[in-house]
């Protein structure tokens, strides 16, 4: 069986990318929000910012029945 990337919205903060990011790798998804925050505010925002969004448009929410 292959390992979908869904957003999780039943864990999410915003928009669930980070929770789904988390559940497709296998760690806790408070360590993904840490490393992305962080990066966020190395980055100058602007960047990571733009990450997220996209990724929230592009990353699908899982199907009814998973």
């Amino acid at each position: 069986m292959t390992k979908k990337l869904y957003r999780n919205p039943a864990s999410k903060m915003v928009g669930g990318v980070c929770a789904g990011l988390a559940e497709y790798l296998d760690v806790d998804a408070t360590l993904v929000r840490l490393i992305f925050v962080a990066v966020f505010l190395m980055t100058g925002l602007f960047p990571m910012a733009l990450f997220y969004i996209i990724a929230w448009i592009i990353i699908p929410v899982p199907p009814s029945g998973e």
